[in-house]
């Protein structure tokens, strides 16, 4: 840039202008510069405690000093400072927000304090009562135990009460059948052959099988009439055939024959005095055969049982 002077001389001030901005260009970085390292100092205020916000004061009071003596030259800086301040109010009024949610917390803590308080003696009273409850279960126990015994020994009785009537009942009977080798004792169990009773695939009883059952209900009735009245008895009817297949318009396989059998002698027994809840019907089909071996004719057969209910 250059001027004109008097006398024709011509005054170059460009050299100024340049020394002037390069200076301004200078404190602007200068102010740049403090800027981001205020902004450092204050990021770690916010992070940081109250420890930390009193070393980052003493930084500002730097950085102020120092802004202070470049105020002159640059406008600019003071309006840094201005924003600074203004950060540092922020700060603070966070830090007073802090301190409320500190004592809300200590409220609430002392509250969490009482309930505990309450929760221990609640449980202590709790445990007062289980103790008293764990002595009545022991009581309780000890009297179960009697009943156990009292229960197990009134059980056993009613057993051999049961095996002196089965004892007599298999005596009359064994007495009835004695002349019979179609009719024979197994175990605890009188086995009866189905032909006996029934006519080859039917469940109806014939006259000859209807005369021995009619023979057996009344000795049943005659030991039952001896019978307590508490003593749980049942006679249990178990239908049982060989291991020919049957497919009938009345019997679809030998399950429903083996059934039907049983519960025809058991209908005949009803008739004949004796209570149904006193009998029991089952049906075994071909599955469980007398004995291994034995002849179709054999496993054909019905098997009354005087059993415990």
């Amino acid at each position: 840039m250059y001027a004109r002077r008097q006398k024709g001389v011509v005054l170059d001030v460009w050299p100024g202008f340049v020394d002037a901005l390069a200076t301004l260009l200078i404190v602007m970085i200068f102010a740049l510069m403090i800027f981001v390292v205020s902004q450092i100092y204050l990021s770690d205020a916010l992070q940081g405690s109250k420890r930390g916000l009193e070393a980052l004061q003493a930084k500002l009071q730097e950085i102020a000093r120092l802004l202070h003596v470049e105020q002159k030259k640059n406008t600019d800086l003071t309006t840094a400072y201005a924003v600074k301040t203004t950060v540092e109010s922020d700060l603070t009024q966070k830090l007073t927000a802090s301190d409320a949610r500190a004592l809300t917390a200590e409220q609430q803590l002392a509250a969490l304090q009482q309930q505990i308080e309450a929760l221990n003696q609640q449980l202590a009273a709790l445990n007062a009562t289980l103790q008293a409850s764990e002595t009545t279960v022991a009581q309780q126990k000890i009297s179960l135990e009697d009943l156990d015994k009292k229960l197990a020994a009134a059980l056993v009785q009613k057993v051999e009460d049961l095996e002196k009537y089965r004892s007599e009942f298999f005596g009359k009977l064994k007495e009835l059948l004695a002349n019979r080798s179609d009719v024979r004792i197994v175990g605890d169990r009188f086995v009866f052959q189905s032909e006996v009773l029934f006519p080859s695939a039917s469940a109806t009883l014939e006259t000859g099988g209807a005369a021995q059952l009619k023979q057996l209900a009344a000795t049943l009735k005659e030991i039952a009439a001896k019978m307590p009245a508490d003593l749980k008895w049942v006679l249990r009817v178990d239908g049982h055939t060989d291991k020919n297949p049957i497919h009938t318009e009345k019997f679809e396989s030998n399950w429903a024959l083996s059934a039907a059998r049983a519960i025809s002698v058991i209908n005949f027994l009803i008739i004949e005095g004796i209570p149904a809840t006193h009998l029991a019907a089952a049906g075994f089909g071909e599955f469980h055969p007398l004995e291994a071996g034995a002849t179709d004719a054999r496993n054909r057969r019905i098997e009354l049982k005087l059993d415990q209910r």
